[in-house]
């Protein structure tokens, strides 16, 4: 190692941040030190390396642990060619352009020949609340974004107008540079281009050698009829631009359905809880269900129903997403009973009570039939 400065103290994090912390913070520190931000300031790339050398070891769960006990002793032996032990890789650092990639677009990655592959821009995410008559029936909407976009300056090439991108002198445009250590040749990033394999002398001053800058962006949407809560609709090449003219990455819209008033959904599905009066319960009759689909459903409620019971409508439900037919409806019932009862209908039902045989409800009856036989009376 180049420095005996504590990683975490480079990283400003905790030893006890988990993944996300450490990547984050790497993340902040990397853009503030990149030689194309800093205009080449030596002081700038060392600290630049230094970073990276420290997320190396502190983001792999085995090197973590190894640095958490040893510090930078656990490193040493392998960089002075020992054998044995614990090792941070070969020549320390190789697979910095991993790094490279998931920070900028670009990478140290390398095809045939070891040459560079471009590395398309980040995936975006976008969340989008709808009604649940609008997944019923779907639904054209447009959203606004800000995201990262082709820099207008340079057309994306990161190089200030006038000027040119140049292949990179130290490793002749390959990214990597190769190093002796004892009996073997190891592959390193580049310390000029950083794995880019190309520098820019001049960089734009509008996206300060990016080759992209953060835009709004107006973007139409078409929802389709049946989609569910959590359904993901892909928008191919409306995310991240990639670095210096690289491909963009997608943008993907999650979907998130407001909770109905009336209806609660299962798949394609739908359930109402619908209360009936007791007389209705028992004498049987007809009620109406409004639909998404705007059309009102008679439902027939047979004699002598019980609360619980469910009655299924056909085809009334959600329509099937990129599919034909429809879902059901599920009509639960509850049966209501009165609380206020005028003098009349308190006279009707004495009388009605007094007519019981106990046939009339079979389940209670034999409820407390079990009761008088437990008691032994």
């Amino acid at each position: 190692m180049t420095t005996e400065i504590d990683y975490y103290e480079l990283l400003e994090v905790e030893r006890t941040a988990d993944a996300s912390v450490l990547k984050s913070a790497y993340r902040k520190m990397a853009m503030k030190y990149h030689p194309d931000k800093t205009g080449g300031c030596t002081d700038s790339e060392a600290k630049f390396k230094a970073v990276s050398e420290a997320y190396e070891v502190l983001k792999d769960p085995q090197k973590r642990a190894a640095y958490d006990r040893f510090g930078h002793a656990a490193f040493k032996q392998q960089q002075q060619g020992g054998g044995g032990g614990f090792h941070a890789g070969a020549g320390g650092f190789s697979d910095l352009g991993d790094i490279f990639e998931t920070i900028f677009g670009q990478g140290g990655g390398f095809g045939g020949g070891g040459r560079q592959q471009q590395r398309r821009g980040a995936d975006l995410r976008y969340d989008l609340e709808i009604t649940l008559d609008e997944a019923y029936h779907g639904k054209q909407t447009e959203i606004q974004i800000e995201v990262s976009a082709v820099c207008d300056s340079c057309d994306g090439s990161g190089a200030e107008p006038g000027t040119s991108v140049k292949t990179c002198p130290t490793c002749k445009g390959h990214g990597q540079v190769r190093a002796q250590q004892g009996f073997f040749v190891v592959e390193r990033t580049c310390p000029s281009c950083h794995g880019a394999g190309k520098v820019i002398e001049s960089p734009c001053r509008s996206c300060r050698g990016e080759g992209r800058v953060d835009k709004p962006k107006t973007l139409s949407v078409n929802v389709p009829a049946g989609v569910d809560d959590g359904t993901r609709i892909r928008l191919s090449g409306e995310g991240e631009a990639g670095a210096r003219g690289a491909p963009a990455g997608d943008l993907y819209i999650f979907l998130h359905v407001k909770r109905h008033s009336l209806f609660e959904r299962d798949g394609t599905t739908l359930f109402c809880r619908c209360p009936v009066s007791f007389t209705t319960a028992a004498l049987g009759g007809t009620i109406e269900v409004p639909g998404l689909d705007g059309v009102r459903h008679s439902i027939k409620i047979p004699v002598g129903i019980q609360s619980g019971k469910q009655i299924r409508q056909r085809g009334a439900g959600m329509p099937v997403l990129n599919g034909r037919g429809q879902g059901d409806l599920v009509v639960q019932i509850d049966v209501e009973t009165p609380t206020k009862l005028t003098a009349k209908q308190k006279e009707l039902l004495e009388a009605f009570r007094e007519t019981e045989t106990g046939e009339e409800c079979p389940a209670s009856t034999g409820f407390f039939g079990k009761i008088k036989d437990l008691w032994g009376d």
